[in-house]
């Protein structure tokens, strides 16, 4: 009798277990499946995304660059002035001083934190295990009124004031159609420190097959993307450091 009854109970356990109870890994194959597969994903060489940003009611014209190699720059329209806001060519990392608009150099601890993120386009989660990353079902939440699976990716620790500091991301995935809307992760350094950075994402559209966001909530930052071209033909040039009188002076 005894043993009828563990039977019952093993039973029952079995069937109020879900049957659609997810992985991680199995969660992040379904994205990369649903978003184009794998393979396609794998084969993307670089990206440039036509955008607008919405600052303070003004509308900012935003292009922006991917390269598989870690290559990255976002070039600005700012009141009819064209000025790069940020660039990383795989050494050096810079930016435009809106005061000066003189180009200038990034410390060596952001230089160094941003080329550990070369192995990450067009996705950290794309092959994280071969990246040395880990990631883990933390469990469900609701974001955005949306039913999500939330997954903590780890990354390589980062420098942070000469500390080493872990480097974590949490995401969001939609149960349904199994995309991230959204991301977190916290801040490092300055006044809101301790706080979180959330990243939110809507609008996936379809561009040569693969699926991306459309509309991007950072931080309060509104971005909507215009454009995506993939594989576009890349001056590589543009990701240098350009040499200036004053740079070219220093360099003597």
């Amino acid at each position: 009798m005894k043993t009828i009854k563990t039977l019952i109970v093993a039973i029952l356990l079995i069937a109020i277990t879900p049957v659609s109870a997810q992985t991680a890994d199995e969660i992040i194959n379904n994205y990369f499946e649903n978003t184009g597969g794998a393979d396609n994903w794998n084969k993307l060489n670089g990206l440039k995304m036509e955008a607008e940003a919405n600052a303070q009611g003004m509308v900012i014209p935003v292009d922006i660059f991917q390269t598989k190699d870690g290559k990255q720059l976002v070039k600005i329209n700012l009141q009819g002035q064209e000025m790069t806001q940020f660039s990383f060519d795989g050494e050096t990392m810079w930016t435009t001083n809106f005061m000066t608009m003189a180009p200038e150099k990034s410390d060596q601890e952001t230089t160094d934190n941003m080329k550990k993120q070369m192995k990450d386009f067009p996705s950290p989660l794309l092959n994280y295990k071969d990246k040395g990353y880990t990631v883990e079902l933390i469990g469900s939440e609701t974001k955005e009124g949306t039913d999500t699976f939330k997954l903590m990716l780890t990354q390589d620790p980062i420098m942070v004031d000469g500390v080493e500091t872990s480097n974590i991301t949490y995401y969001y995935f939609d149960k349904e159609n199994f995309v991230p809307i959204v991301t977190e992760t916290q801040i490092q350094q300055g006044p809101m420190k301790g706080q979180m950075s959330v990243t939110t994402l809507s609008d996936y559209e379809e561009v040569n097959g693969l699926y991306f966001p459309f509309s991007m909530n950072m931080g309060g930052q509104a971005i909507t993307i215009k454009n995506i071209i993939l594989n576009p033909e890349i001056d590589m040039a543009m990701f240098a450091f350009p040499e200036t009188p004053a740079t070219t002076e220093e360099g003597k």
